[in-house]
């Protein structure tokens, strides 16, 4: 679907609590002091990830070795009844960090309107009837789904009978456009298949289009045609009543709703759940099948980064018998992950070269590179010199959940190469939009070994502590060590960047950071329908600086230029219902604190050459005391 634009462009720290490794976590009572009121919410925020507890071989969503485990989507519209979309928006409202605002009716109904269009046919078409029955069951249909009451949710009915007359009217265009015969021959269907779906104006001559399409591949394959040009049909057009869209609705409406509550949560259907998850950050992330694929008339078309057997071009049909025309884009790009990822091979139907094939997909090759080998995913530096040696910078745009490994990896190759030695590391983290707390208590650990790092708060006042782990002998970095921050730097790598500066480990260098202090949760939902990512923490800096809403103020000052977005404005304290700031307690150990301080020596005048003169300029900044770090305030 056409999910709802949501407020913001960086991420948070997403938290993995993974059954094989435990996060080093330590719990403070409710009572522990702060100084702020209840927080709100953060941005693409710290996330824990859903885990099943099964002890069963054979339950499919057992963790093991594997990051993520999709499942096939159906193809079917995301239906929740009444009492399972209370039951979600109240497990919503409770779990929040903060107490959430009131909801308002105007963008709840565009909102709602978008998920409830998964090819902008229903409610967004400039012909479509049904954007103003939602709109004006908005505030009653928030009422039902918020509270209970004894008439149920009827306020859904009405918009669901808009819908399913409005759905009646574009199935009966498709049917004209499907009897509309065309020549029957392969190149006019492996068009009719292959082209994306048509440029949504009028809803009912994109439906014509549809069915026009459908018959000419229908009239060239003949049984096997019919087949897919009838799930196109039921797929693009769903056969439900009243009743039955009004199911559809209520699951429009909660996933218009959660994001509205918490900009930086959301609800999803299983069939769905891959859109929660940041899975190119993970250690692990799982195989697809494609880079890329746009849905059509008949199927979806792979258009980048095809996996054998699939080809480039290749309009897949039909996976296990399931239709893939009508999927909306969230599914596809599940479908990509599952198909992969299936523990068993599964068949598919693939138009190729104007043939229908049978193929088997998933079929593991022994010999190939494992699928879980992230590609780019070594850290780009640059070794130059400084002083009396040399420095290495680090450009690191993501915190993954395995940066900690990374890093090490990368500081153990520089120190073995036989050049001048190294005098000091600098993590650039400018640009970098947050990523994983355990990523980030990873590379921390290499600087500050079992230091107490983090305060974690929930909404009853609870607060847990992050605590980095203690590397290998060889992995660790006592030398000097800086980071490069700008105004989009936010979440997990302001943790990075604050935990050191706050330790005096290292200096941050550059302009203000984004202002992004806070942490989410991956949960399946009460209702057993999904997958809920919710904003449930906010964190504190080790001396308990406030990091939401307020960022971090360099000690060494630089100008550095833009790298995307507008620094004026891209601000976690611009964004409509962010939380207020919280200061935590100051967990600081006074030994590690005092052992950890390590000044970086006088560059002298000798400083480069750079790739990039901004980081010359910026090195030479270093070597001069300067004062302590501060927050925005």
């Amino acid at each position: 679907m056409f999910g709802p634009a949501v407020a913001g462009v960086l991420g948070c720290a997403w938290l993995l609590f993974l059954p094989s490794r435990p996060r080093s976590t330590e719990v403070l009572p409710a009572a522990q002091p702060s100084s702020s009121a209840v927080p709100e919410v953060g941005e693409r925020s710290a996330t824990r990830k859903r885990t099943n507890n099964s002890t069963d071989p054979n339950d499919d969503d057992h963790d093991d070795e594997r990051s993520y485990v999709f499942r096939l989507p159906s193809g079917d519209p995301t239906t929740l009844s009444c009492e399972e979309a209370r039951t979600i928006v109240a497990q919503v409202r409770a779990g929040l960090a903060y107490a959430p605002d009131k909801v308002q009716s105007t963008g709840f109904a565009t909102a709602a309107a978008d998920w409830l269009d998964p090819h902008g046919l229903l409610s967004l078409a400039k012909d479509a009837p049904t954007f103003r029955a939602i709109a004006r069951a908005a505030p009653e249909l928030i009422g039902d789904i918020e509270e209970p009451s004894a008439r149920g949710c009827a306020s859904a009915l009405a918009p669901a009978a808009v819908v399913e007359q409005w759905s009646n009217e574009l199935r009966e265009a498709f049917d004209r456009g499907r009897k509309v015969l065309r020549a029957a021959n392969a190149e006019s269907a492996k068009a009719a298949a292959s082209e994306p779906l048509p440029q949504v104006g009028l809803a009912r001559e994109v439906a014509f289009e549809l069915g026009r399409r459908a018959g000419a591949f229908e009239a060239a394959y003949g049984p096997e045609g019919t087949r897919l040009a009838d799930e196109a049909r039921r797929r693009f057009f769903p056969p439900l009543d009243k009743t039955g869209w009004s199911k559809v609705v209520l699951a429009s409406a909660v996933r218009a709703y959660v994001p509205l509550v918490d900009p930086h949560g959301e609800w999803a259907p299983f069939d769905e759940e891959s859109r929660i998850y940041e899975v190119d950050l993970s250690s692990r992330p799982p195989s697809r099948l494609w880079g890329r694929a746009v849905p059509t008339a008949l199927g979806v078309r792979v258009t980048d980064g095809a996996a054998a057997p699939l080809l480039v071009d290749d309009v897949v049909l039909a996976v296990s018998r399931v239709a893939t025309a009508g999927l909306p884009l969230e599914q596809v790009d599940q479908l990509g992950f599952a198909a992969s990822e299936a523990r068993a091979p599964l068949s598919a139907s693939v138009l190729r070269d104007g043939k229908i094939l049978e193929i088997e997909l998933g079929k593991k090759d022994e010999t190939a590179v494992s699928s879980h080998t992230r590609a780019g995913a070594e850290l780009p530096s640059e070794r130059m010199a400084f002083g009396d040696g040399d420095v290495l910078v680090v450009e690191i745009k993501d915190v993954r959940d395995d940066l900690g490994d990374e890093l090490a990896s990368l500081l153990t190759a520089s120190r073995e190469q036989n050049v001048r030695k190294l005098v000091g590391l600098v993590l650039d983290l400018r640009g970098n939009g947050g990523g994983s707390t355990d990523g980030a208590l990873g590379a921390l650990s290499l600087f500050l070994p079992g230091a107490p790092l983090f305060a974690m708060k929930r909404r009853d006042g609870t607060i847990e502590v992050d605590r980095a782990t203690v590397p290998r002998e060889r992995d660790g970095w006592a030398l000097p060590v800086a980071t490069f921050v700008d105004g989009m730097t936010a979440s997990a790598a302001e943790m990075i960047a604050g935990a050191l500066a706050t330790y005096k480990r290292g200096p941050t260098i550059g302009t203000a950071t984004f202002g992004k202090g806070c942490a989410q949760e991956y949960v399946d939902d009460d209702a057993h329908a999904g997958v809920l990512r919710l904003t449930t923490l906010v964190y504190a800096l080790p001396d308990g600086t406030p990091v939401q809403r307020v960022g971090l103020v360099p000690q060494l000052r630089f100008p550095f230029a833009p790298q995307g977005g507008n620094a004026a404005l891209d601000r976690e304290a611009k964004l409509p219902h962010a939380a207020p700031a919280w200061r935590g307690p100051d967990l600081r150990d006074a030994a590690l604190m005092k052992a950890a301080e390590t000044p970086w020596p006088s560059h002298g005048g000798n400083v480069g050459p750079c790739h990039d003169a901004e980081v010359c300029h910026a090195l030479r900044t270093l070597g001069i005391p300067k004062r302590p770090p501060v927050a925005k305030h």
